[in-house]
């Protein structure tokens, strides 16, 4: 039975917390701000938890080593 391999473009993307969530980067962060409000553009930055509705679709993706 051959090792499972981790799907690269998920581990590029999601990061796993201690406590077994994972983290991401926000959508709708890349162009036309002029759109968005200010709260909208500051809350977008940096990384935020992943819903956990997703959580076991792409923990299986990432767990495949």
């Amino acid at each position: 039975m051959p090792k499972f391999k981790t799907h690269r473009a998920s581990a590029k993307r999601f990061k796993k917390t201690a406590n077994g969530g994972l983290k991401s980067g926000n959508a709708y962060t890349s162009h036309r701000f002029h759109g968005k409000t200010k709260k909208q553009r500051r809350q977008l930055r940096g990384t935020s938890m992943m819903d956990h509705t997703t959580l076991k679709t792409y923990k299986n993706l990432l767990s495949r080593i």
